[in-house]
């Protein structure tokens, strides 16, 4: 029987993925003289992108959402700041002897911010909710591996509800044991479905939230370290710590001010200024000329890589991108290491993939030369296509990438001899909304940050049929194969190679173009101390002090 009593180990769920498995806390700096006197009651400001939908964990994927849900909930299991690997949380112990039946005991200590009790219905209650398509969540696709999902979910593969309900209304697979034991039954083996479990789709959920979810969405209820107190649209969300946090590691502060900036050169700006502690994602202006360099000493910014990639996609809702030639030549008519010199001073590193290199699984060139800049055949591959009108590439301005999304579409114009512009769009909200209502006419920019430390979270959500992230509608029944395959394979090698297939299968189909892999820079003001930033691109809340 494979065990995890203490930690879902990384060494058994993931092999070597991040090394060996620990149930202590994040390794951090040492604290310094003033984080010693530190101010407990403090409220640091913190920059991020306003969420696209209430916070309900279950309808919410987007990465300001996911980044606030982390502070205001816990799942079964978090993951380690520094490496990502998993441990658990408020799950005590979670085993499987064949990859298909799970059973997992939670602590029986946890609580929620109303005072209500954790217990297994909680995340059987919140699942079931997920899952069950009338309900139109938007991450009902992470739970498409318990038995029973075909029965709850009957969803078009744009996401919509059918006239005709599902058949059922709570997961075949999910059984309550006692008030701290579930079981959980997949459809076929799925050595992932550990890692998982940190995700916000997994997260429990009090009573209230199905007692009146409107209610909830207007003041969530959580279990993590910090609860809600106000959001104002456009401005801030704000919360405040939950003394009742029942996490092994306590929040050193008094909350979070979430704030929401049109740009993030006025973040920087601010935290210059000390008008705002935290910027986890530097604009690109502050690496010209290495300006952060003479505008931060060292002890007030970080250079830190983390699980993702920055990309172009295609609506292939628009039958205008249907070539698949189209796409690779608009991929190989970018010159990413141009582009990076130009834009980042050359801190950033040109993808060659779909898959972080600091994730087990990652092959180096899965793209090969359509990655790479070759001007000459991109330009004969988009003329054979025929393609009429400008190339219009499309992103949100409100975190920093309008910059190099001009130079990428400058890039296009010069290698294939035809017009590119660009279409901003205000917010990341905005944005999203346009690609889930499928009103966006234009190649878009996209990101990817693991939800969860895993080669299969770079290709299922995405890539699969009806993903729960696969805004471009990017369908293959080859790539679905080589994922079901992958999925439920016997060993990790086996899965590993069967999802570097549909990796490989994928960057073909050219939908998403990828950039670079995602690296950053953190500032903070001069009251802060013991940033840490995580491998999912956030602050870890639990390790920053602030001075008195």
């Amino acid at each position: 029987m494979r065990k995890f009593p203490v930690a879902v180990c990384a060494a058994t769920v993931l092999g070597a993925l991040l090394g060996a498995c620990s149930s202590g806390g994040d390794t951090a700096a040492p604290p310094n003289a003033a984080a010693a006197s530190a101010d407990s009651d403090a409220i640091i400001t913190y920059n991020e992108t306003e969420p696209a939908n209430p916070l309900v964990p279950g309808n919410t994927t987007e990465v300001g959402g996911i980044g606030i849900l982390g502070a205001l909930f816990r799942g079964l299991i978090e993951y380690d700041a520094k490496t990502a690997a998993p441990r658990n949380a408020v799950a005590d112990s979670i085993t499987t002897t064949d990859s298909r039946v799970w059973t997992i005991r939670i602590k029986p200590s946890w609580v929620f911010q109303d005072g209500t009790r954790i217990t297994a219905k909680s995340f059987v209650d919140a699942w079931n909710y997920t899952a069950y398509s009338p309900n139109l969540m938007g991450g009902a696709s992470y739970l498409s591996h318990i038995q029973g999902f075909a029965q709850v979910n009957n969803a078009t593969p744009d996401g919509r509800q059918p006239a005709t309900l599902p058949p059922a209304r709570e997961l075949s697979g999910l059984k309550i044991v006692d008030d701290q034991t579930f079981t959980v039954t997949l459809d076929a083996p799925f050595s992932e479905f550990g890692v998982q479990l940190g995700y916000a789709a997994f997260f429990p959920m009090p009573a209230s939230f199905f007692a009146d979810r409107k209610a909830f969405e207007a003041h969530p209820v959580g279990n993590g370290p910090f609860q809600f107190v106000s959001h104002t649209p456009k401005q801030n969300i704000l919360v405040k710590r939950f003394d009742g946090f029942s996490g092994e590691r306590k929040p050193k502060i008094g909350g979070i001010d979430f704030r929401f900036y049109p740009d993030l050169d006025k973040a920087y700006a601010d935290v210059l200024a000390d008008k705002l502690d935290v910027l986890s994602f530097t604009p690109w202006t502050a690496a010209q000329g290495n300006k952060i360099e003479k505008d931060l000493p060292s002890s007030r910014r970080i250079g830190y890589k983390y699980l993702g990639y920055q990309a172009i996609a295609f609506p292939l809702f628009d039958k205008r991108y249907a070539d698949t030639q189209l796409r690779q030549a608009i991929s190989m008519a970018i010159d990413r290491p141009a582009l990076i010199k130009q834009v980042f001073n050359g801190a950033r590193v040109p993808a060659d993939g779909l898959v972080a290199p600091n994730v087990q699984g990652y092959v180096a060139n899965q793209c090969g030369e359509l990655c790479t800049y070759q001007p000459q055949k991109a330009k004969q591959l988009f003329d054979a296509t025929g393609f009429q009108g400008p190339i219009t590439l499309t992103s949100n301005v409100d975190s920093g990438n309008q910059e190099w999304v001009e130079v990428a579409c400058r890039s296009i114009q010069q290698a294939l001899d035809h017009p590119c512009v660009f279409k901003p769009q205000t917010t990341l909200g905005a944005f999203r909304e346009s690609l889930n209502n499928r009103s966006i006419d234009a190649v878009y920019r996209t990101a990817w940050v693991a939800d969860y430390p895993s080669i299969e979270n770079f290709l299922n959500p995405l890539f699969r049929t009806n993903g729960a992230a696969n805004v471009g509608q990017y369908s293959n029944p080859q790539v679905d194969d080589l994922l079901t395959r992958a999925d439920a394979a016997p060993s990790q090698q086996q899965a590993h190679e069967l999802y570097q297939q549909a990796e490989k299968l994928v960057l073909q189909d050219m939908q998403t173009v990828p950039i670079w892999f995602q690296s950053a820079t953190a500032a903070w003001s001069s009251r802060v101390h013991d940033v840490q930033p995580t491998q999912f691109r956030e602050l870890d809340f639990l390790t920053v002090t602030v001075s008195k």
